[in-house]
């Protein structure tokens, strides 16, 4: 079942999130996650729980793959680089 791994993004130094943009990328990719959506126009038509700023949305074979993905060391490695420029909620939803 296939798991799509969430992420609004509020940038606080957008220049060092393209790094770490440029680094996570085929990190992702060569665990099998596919971008769906990155930073694209975005409508917001309810917000009573939560208010968007900048999402991403990639799919993964499965919960595991896209745990094992975000665990990994070597996105380990990189993900420092977006905690410190930018503000980040991050789920992880099994889909159907």
């Amino acid at each position: 079942m296939p798991a799509y791994l969430i992420v609004d993004t509020l940038l606080d130094d957008p220049e060092l999130y393209e790094d770490y943009k440029r680094r996570a990328r085929p990190l992702i990719e060569r665990w099998g996650g596919e971008y769906l959506a990155r930073g694209g126009e975005l409508i917001p038509r309810e917000t009573d729980l939560w208010s968007p700023t900048r999402m991403v949305l990639i799919r993964f074979a499965d919960v595991e793959t896209a745990r094992a993905c975000l665990d990994s060391p070597e996105y380990q490695a990189v993900v420092g680089i977006s905690r410190r420029s930018a503000r980040r909620t991050v789920v992880i939803l099994e889909g159907l």
